[in-house]
């Protein structure tokens, strides 16, 4: 083998090198940029889901979305033995069965849920799994996922 031959077969490996490494690079930064989407919500001494700068509380996700749920939670009437004092249970709208893993329990105060959006899109209501008060049954919202 010749050295010029040599010499361009080294070029060729650093530049397949640099490529990989640069894609490399590339997509550990868009790893770091899929922060979750932040969706802030109150659950309310009056037995109420409240999210600020809405009138009727909804959320609306895209399907697999990566979300971080930021609960404030203020004691109603009653609570559980637990010291539990709302809860948070995402219910399929078709047939009312519990999605698995949203079925969230709130002490007082601010806490956060890593969560994922259902894959399945469509309508989905969120109800109150704690007593919270005779208003109890009103403590629900809607919550849409779309493709």
């Amino acid at each position: 083998m010749t050295r010029n031959s040599r010499l361009w077969r080294t070029l060729a490996l650093v530049t397949v090198g640099c490529t990989l490494l640069t894609g490399l690079l590339r997509s550990g930064a868009k790893a770091q940029l899929a922060q979750p989407r932040v969706i802030e919500v109150l659950a309310d001494s009056d037995s109420r889901y409240k999210i600020a700068g809405e009138r009727t509380p909804e959320i609306t996700v895209k399907s697999g979305e990566l979300l971080l749920l930021r609960v404030t939670a203020r004691r109603g009437k009653t609570w559980n033995r637990d010291g539990s004092i709302h809860g948070f249970s995402l219910l399929r709208g078709k047939d009312r069965t519990k999605v698995e893993g949203w079925d969230l329990l709130f002490k007082p105060g601010k806490q956060e849920f890593r969560l994922t959006a259902p894959t399945e899109p469509g309508e989905y209501e969120v109800v109150c799994t704690v007593i919270c008060s005779e208003d109890h049954e009103g403590m629900h919202m809607k919550f849409t996922v779309l493709p």
